[in-house]
């Protein structure tokens, strides 16, 4: 048997791997780049929309850098899915024009949603998702929402899903 050549042949490898290992990378002192970052870190919360896919309304969660009021989150459904949403099959029933909306807190977990156009104009998903987008910024339990405008109201209803 043979070893020779075989020997020869995996020196010749490591030399050549150590050549390339260390080529051109020359030592050096510490390069000064400023102040390391400070400050507080903004907290990420998320917030809760529910929007419409295949018909059926679905929770979607979006990221936010400070919480929100209620009635600032109902907008968002007029508003529309993001891009990335609508990529997804997200649509929205909440029309535009609904808006602006407020939120009034009652007794015993319920929720009044007042909009600017008649509440009983709205399409039954577009309640949907009036009711369960209002009822997830309620804390605590699930809250019975109403929802009313132009002298029409819809419920009180609680989520479906």
């Amino acid at each position: 048997m043979r070893t020779g050549p075989a020997r020869r042949t995996l020196a010749a490898g490591l030399v050549s791997l150590a050549a390339v290992a260390g080529c051109g990378v020359q030592p050096s002192d510490v390069i000064p780049a400023g102040d390391p970052p400070s400050g507080r870190v903004a907290p990420t919360t998320t917030i809760t929309l529910y929007l419409v896919k295949s018909g059926r309304i679905s929770a979607v969660t979006r990221p936010r850098d400070r919480p929100m009021f209620p009635a600032d989150t109902l907008a968002l459904l007029a508003d529309g899915p993001t891009a990335g949403e609508r990529a997804n099959g997200f649509t929205t029933e909440v029309p535009p024009e609904a808006g602006p909306f407020s939120v009034t807190a009652r007794p015993a977990g319920h929720l009044v949603v007042t909009l600017s156009t008649p509440a009983g104009d709205l399409s039954a998903p577009a309640v949907e998702q009036i009711v369960c987008t209002a009822a997830a910024t309620a804390p605590g339990s699930p809250a019975q929402v109403t929802v009313v405008g132009a002298g029409q109201s819809v419920g009180p209803r609680t989520c479906p899903g």
